[in-house]
């Protein structure tokens, strides 16, 4: 490893009466490529702790990156705290920074505390300096500097200013910057890391993702489905309020074809079952949406894309965060999260809870009997669709060590109730049925350098689920929520009721292995490996009341392994970036399904897929890079298709893997700092060419998933954004066109061949823009107000050619509207926010993916705490 310092010497040129502040640069940084093997590496830094063996030849060792330092343009005067002015009190402070690629400063903390007023001026003063960028190799990259504010009181002499009191006294001071400033003048920049943070590494990467950061989400009411949906590409329909089923959508394909991940574990696996939309927004730090072609690290069978929620990385000192959100229909949402390090042994523990109720009474429009018999519409509130949800998960390990990168333990137990109020299409109400599921289970994972040049992470888990669902309601209801008639035996969906229960027990494990034959070379080869092992098993009470066959009440199993082999190059200076890889799919399915002459038939079959890939990404310049990726991959059927939920959807044991060439093209641009401010845009285009395309549809009350033969998706996105000098205010818009047909030749599906899928929107829309205000009340705070709209096109339900245009089910364009106005208020350690929230202010219809209508306007209230 080689090691650089520069020194950089400047004078101020201004002097407050409060505070004479002077500038000395001291730049002391590391440089090299990736991480020597068996090194622990700083997050986002890419720099190893010095070795002290003989370093390789120099035809071993890579090119040494081109850095270039940030440098402050703009400094702000903190004013002189009164209590210690009056004392007689001076002091040093010394901050960490974070800078971001526009020399923003994002984050200040104060490293050796004061006290006397002094950190919190000081602090406050250094989250308005404005730096020229850090560029590493001519890009733009985020910065660690550490910065020392010095407080002198008018009218000291130069020899008193030099030697501040010794308890406040900050790091020894070096000569050159004692020769060539005044002493009073003096301030120490030291630039600790310039390297990128795991956002910055995605978005640069050759991936197929678009990386979207929660910080403001977290302190809004909006939920994890909400802030996905604003990104192109995605399409999000909800079925209803809080609690309902979600569609998510990337690229035209939905539902599973789609899947979820925290911190790299199956989100199913993870105990918050496979939705995302109901993941309470405030444990995610940040999204990452892969769009078709999806790294192997994964070690999942993917068609359309994945999405991976990123928990808090910070595991320094101690901390706390909580948040509480009310809003209309009754909804009340509460999260907690607290850690500790204790930095001596290296022992982490950290915990995280969450709770969730609401009632979800908002209006609708349906039609219902008038005093004549003749259907008329009127306006009602549901009555039956009530949601509530917690739970609470708790990790111990430890970080850091030189036995382990990570060695964490993690406990979590979930549970869920929902109130079912209709049927997929709102034709028919109910006033009984409910359904719950509740999950709990237990993860271990570790990761760890070795030589040579070797990476390992490892996690590995179990985890038991169990579903409810009871209809053994003895009324008939009305829209009013009124029992109009006594039903001749109990069940308002299914004549007999029906009380069912699934168990579900899950076994499962992620290798994921990472080789670079040269330390920081250009080359790394990996491996994954993730088996994955489920059985399940039921019982209908109902049926074996009567004595009838359970047909539950076998055994059910799926085994499946997914491997992939994958080879990254770097070349041309890091300009040029190559992911090569294959996979490996294997599934093995067991099942018993209940013949009509009463007896149990052994079914099972093997399943062996095998898919290649490639993601190309060229760095035309500091501002401008494109993209290019193709994977031809397979999904293999979930568990929850092949045997059913126990609930709402039926089995299919007959369904077939689905495969697809998926391919997507990208151009994206961001400029530099300007005086006109900064610009960002990019636009792309896909293409998806599916077989065996698995989608979920409506069987009267039931659901059921089936095989469509072909299916071909096209579309292009484009999105845009501008943010002013001093971010006071930013706009943003998106926009997303697919066209998602039936290609198939042959099957029950060939006489809709060329017609567009029912049930998706093929044009949706985004747009934002946000002012913000700085010291209001107090000097630090922050007022942001953020105006965003939504554009959904229409929509059929139904197949083009189904019907005449007069007679067609369709689902009328939408446009809604929101506002939200959130005061931020930041010293040193806390961050408070209040968020006031209208959505949906013109109380615009909006419905989901079968017509359900979901909420109007909604009034929400948020307070968040971070410390």
């Amino acid at each position: 490893m080689k090691m650089r310092t520069i020194f950089i010497i400047a004078s101020a040129t201004k002097r407050g009466w409060r505070s004479q502040v002077g500038v000395a640069l001291l730049s002391s940084v590391c440089f090299s490529g990736l991480a020597y093997a068996g090194q622990p590496q700083t997050e986002g830094t890419g720099t190893p702790p010095p070795k002290t063996e003989e370093a390789p030849s120099p035809a071993a060792v890579p090119a040494e990156p081109i850095i270039e330092l940030p440098k402050l343009i703009h400094s702000v005067e903190a004013p002189y705290p009164p209590e210690a002015e009056r004392a007689q009190l001076e002091a040093n402070v010394r901050l960490r920074l974070r800078v971001d690629t526009q020399g923003q400063v994002t984050q200040a903390e104060v490293l050796e505390p004061v006290g006397h007023g002094f950190d919190e001026a000081a602090r406050t003063a250094a989250l308005q300096f404005r730096f020229t960028p850090a560029k590493r190799n001519g890009v733009a990259a985020p910065a660690r500097v550490t910065y020392t504010y010095v407080f002198q009181l008018p009218g000291r002499s130069k020899a008193v200013a030099a030697t501040p009191p010794p308890a406040l006294s900050s790091a020894p001071r070096t000569a050159a910057s004692q020769d060539e400033a005044p002493a009073e003048y003096q301030e120490d920049v030291e630039v600790t890391a310039v390297g990128e943070t795991r956002a910055e590494r995605r978005r640069k990467s050759a991936e197929a993702v678009q990386v979207i950061e929660l910080e403001q989400a977290s302190m809004e009411s909006a939920d994890l489905g909400t802030a996905l949906a604003r990104t192109e590409g995605v399409d999000v329909r909800r079925a209803g309020g809080l609690g309902s089923t979600a569609r998510i959508s990337i690229a035209g394909l939905s539902d599973d074809q789609v899947r979820f991940f925290i911190d790299g574990v199956p989100l199913e696996f993870a105990g918050y079952g496979p939705g995302l939309a109901n993941v309470p927004v405030n444990l995610v730090q940040q999204m990452e949406v892969y769009q078709g072609v999806v790294p192997i690290r994964f070690g999942a069978d993917v068609l359309g894309g994945a999405v991976e929620l990123v928990t808090d990385q910070d595991v320094r000192g101690t901390g706390v965060s909580g948040s509480y959100e009310l809003a209309s229909f009754d909804t009340h949402r509460f999260t907690a999260s607290a850690r500790h390090l204790q930095e001596s042994t290296g022992l982490l523990v950290r915990a995280h809870g969450f709770y969730d109720d609401a009632r979800n009474n908002y209006p609708i429009n349906v039609e219902v009997p008038n005093d004549l018999g003749k259907l008329a519409p009127v306006e009602v509130r549901r009555f039956h669709d009530g949601y509530r949800a917690g739970g609470a998960s708790i990790e111990a390990g430890f970080v850091d060590q030189p036995w382990a990168r990570r060695l964490l333990v993690r406990g979590f137990i979930n549970a869920a109730g929902r109130d079912v109020q209709n049927d997929p299409n709102m034709e028919s109400p109910y006033g009984e049925v409910t359904s719950a599921e509740g999950s709990a289970g237990a993860t271990l994972r570790y990761s760890q350098s070795h030589e040579p040049g070797i990476t390992v992470d490892a996690v590995g888990g179990y985890t038991f689920r169990r579903n409810r669902f009871l209809d053994l309601g003895t009324c008939a209801y009305d829209w009013y929520g009124r029992c109009f008639t006594t039903l001749p035996q109990p069940g308002e969906i299914s004549e007999g009721g029906v009380e069912r229960y699934i168990n579900q027990h899950t076994a499962f494990a992620r290798l994921h292995a990472a080789w670079t034959p040269v330390p920081g070379g250009a080359h790394t080869l990996r491996l994954a490996v993730s088996p994955t092992f489920v059985s399940r098993s039921g019982e209908d009470r109902r049926l074996q009341a009567i004595n009838v066959l359970d047909p539950l009440s076998e055994g059910r199993g799926v085994t499946s392994l997914v491997t992939g082999v994958e080879y990254q190059a770097d070349a041309f200076d890091g300009r040029l970036q190559n992911i090569a890889f294959v996979k490996d799919y294997l599934q093995d399915v067991r099942a018993q399904k209940l013949l009509p002459s009463a007896e149990f038939l052994d079914l099972g079959r093997t399943a062996h897929e095998f898919g290649v890939g490639d993601s190309l990404r060229f760095r035309l310049g500091s501002t401008l890079s494109a993209k290019a990726s193709y994977e031809w991959a397979t999904r293999l059927p979930r568990p929850d298709e092949l045997f059913g939920d126990g609930l709402l959807i039926a089995d299919s044991l007959d369904l077939q893997p689905e495969t697809s060439h998926n391919f997507n093209l990208g151009l994206g641009y961001a400029s530099e700092p300007t005086p006109a401010g900064g610009f960002r845009a990019n636009v792309g285009g896909f293409a998806r060419l599916a077989e065996q395309l698995i989608f979920l549809t409506a069987r009267g009350s039931y659901y059921a998933y089936e095989n469509v033969v072909a299916a071909r998706s096209l579309g292009v996105l484009g999105a845009a954004g501008w943010t002013s000098p001093g971010r006071y205010l930013s706009l943003d818009g998106n926009a997303s066109w697919q066209d998602l047909r039936n290609t198939s030749t042959e099957g029950r599906y060939a006489d809709f061949n060329g017609q567009r899928l029912p049930n998706r929107p093929y044009l949706t829309a985004n747009g934002s823009a946000q002012g913000r205000l700085t010291g209001m009340l107090r000097f630090q705070d922050e007022l942001l107000v953020t105006w965003r709209t939504r554009y959904v096109d229409s929509f059929l339900l139904a197949w083009e050619g189904v019907g005449s245009q007069d007679s067609k089910l369709r689902i009328d364009s939408q446009l809604t509207h929101a506002l939200a106005l959130t005061y931020v208020i930041r010293d040193m350690t806390t961050r408070l926010s209040w968020t006031l929230d209208f959505q949906n202010i013109t109380n615009a219809q909006t419905f989901d993916f079968y017509g359900v209508q979901r909420p109007g306007r909604i009034i929400a209230a948020k307070f968040t705490l971070e410390r």
